[in-house]
């Protein structure tokens, strides 16, 4: 499989991997952390996260096994299960030979469970534990990774899904969870080094030349015709952007980043994905038994690829389900744009960017001031100062030649225009993509107080620069 920006140092070829395999009877399923909670009062749910050391079959059978660092020794970890209104108590163990920490990302939780060493926590020193609690205001798919030297944790396998349930949720025959990641390996499965390298840093950050979905190289996954499945479709990557084509089918986008939107179908029927991103799709199995259809990956021009198959079986087809998907909307409180203060944010450096005057080993700025990647985030000034409880419009310009996925901790926040257009739907997001020399507007109310870290989700661009503090007080 290639990618735009491949070298021959780092092009490995998945057709090695793939040459020969026997479909896979279905794309892997994820363990669960926690059973799914009764129906009824909200209730405590628990559950423990031991980060450590594993081997594990991404590759076909033939390849060694990778060495990765995983939860509980699976990558992805496991699901973290609730329901909205719930609390999730999680301890976490650390067995690594250095410090981390877990994100709950997209979940609004309380800025002492945010997990980001030293600016929220202290790090979770080797042997250590910490334990995580906090309410789930809202349903959807989210997920959790480290925010210690995230540009080598996460790429080395520490990341999982986290899956809050409506308190009523819709009809479908089956609701999946689908973790994508990628991989620099070797030509025998081994996890290439180099995390942190500067060319990585200042160009497109650390895209990978494998491509896994729930931890393996997919084939293939069963269907049965007349199904209708929820897919939740969660990017872990490092740097890699999907979009994803489902050939003969029509998804239906009913969240993104875990928020409800309007359900629709995307014009050019493909499911774009930056780092960090998710959605949560109805896949309606209207082909006929027996048949094979490809889910492609088309971001990269020139480097698609086939990711799997959508195998129907034989069986008769079931009855299909007509009545529309959508979603109840979460609390969050909408901001009031007659009397939002607003910020202006610009992304700037990258090569083919100016680096002038950035310290050594930095690549990137946000309004000419190179942050860090959380480690050392306390010290930093606040880059924007936000009072309690009024809304806010930042205008983030990426005056690059990169993509850039900004994430916001502890907010969602409404997307209002890019490049000055307004936003078709104007969806609730915690993490968007600006694609090079692009402006966007987002907007949401500074409800919740502390340090929060607005950083770009490419893993290395993090620790290159594009990292700034928001202060709530």
């Amino acid at each position: 499989m290639g990618f735009a920006g491949a070298t021959s140092a780092t092009t490995c070829s998945r057709r090695r991997f793939l040459g020969g395999l026997t479909a896979l009877a279905a794309a892997p399923l994820l363990p669960a952390a926690a059973p799914r909670p009764a129906r009824g009062e909200p209730a405590l749910v628990e559950a423990h996260l031991a980060a450590a050391p594993a081997a594990v079959q991404l590759v076909p059978e033939g390849y060694p096994a990778t060495a990765v660092w995983a939860y509980n020794g699976t990558t992805p970890g496991p699901v973290l299960r609730a329901r909205q209104g719930d609390r999730l108590r999680i301890s976490v163990e650390n067995r690594l030979g250095e410090d981390t920490t877990v994100h709950w990302h997209g979940v609004r939780v309380p800025n002492a469970m945010d997990g980001v060493p030293v600016l929220t926590q202290p790090p979770i020193r080797p042997g250590e534990r910490f334990v995580y609690e906090f309410a789930l205001p809202d349903a959807g798919t989210f997920w959790y990774h480290p925010h210690q030297r995230s540009f080598e944790q996460i790429a080395r396998g520490l990341a999982g899904a986290i899956v809050v349930e409506e308190r009523e949720p819709p009809r479908v025959d089956r609701d999946l969870v689908w973790v994508l990641a990628d991989w620099r390996l070797d030509a025998g499965a081994a996890l290439r080094g180099g995390f942190g390298d500067f060319m990585d840093m200042s160009h497109a950050g650390r895209i990978g030349n494998t491509v896994t979905l729930n931890g393996r190289v997919p084939e293939r996954f069963a269907v049965r015709a007349g199904e209708r499945i929820r897919l939740r479709l969660i990017n872990t990557a490092s740097a890699r952007i999907f979009a994803l084509e489902f050939r003969g089918h029509r998804p239906r986008v009913i969240a993104l980043d875990g928020q409800p939107v309007v359900p629709y179908e995307p014009a050019d029927g493909v499911v774009l994905l930056a780092p960090a991103q998710r959605a949560d799709i109805v896949l309606d199995m209207t082909a006929a038994p027996g048949t094979r259809h490809e889910v492609r990956d088309l971001f990269y021009r020139g480097r698609e690829y086939r990711l799997l198959e959508l195998a129907y079986s034989e069986e008769p087809a079931l009855a299909r389900r007509d009545a529309p998907v959508e979603l109840p909307p979460n609390p969050i409180p909408e901001p009031d744009l007659s009397s939002a203060e607003r910020h202006s944010i610009v992304l700037g450096g990258g090569m083919m960017g100016s680096m002038r005057g950035l310290p050594r080993g930095k690549a990137w700025a946000m309004n000419g001031r190179a942050g860090g990647c959380g480690e050392g985030a306390a010290s930093f000034e606040p880059l924007v100062v936000l009072r309690l409880g009024r809304s806010y419009v930042l205008a983030i310009e990426n005056d690059t030649a990169w993509h850039h996925p900004m994430h916001l901790h502890g907010f969602s926040f409404r997307v209002l225009s890019r490049n000055g257009r307004p936003s078709a739907r104007r969806e609730w997001r915690d993490t968007v993509l600006l694609d090079p020399r692009e402006r966007v507007e987002i907007a949401f109310v500074a409800d919740n107080p502390g340090d929060w870290l607005l950083h770009c989700h490419v893993l290395d661009h993090a620790a290159g620069g594009l990292t700034a503090v928001l202060r709530v007080t």
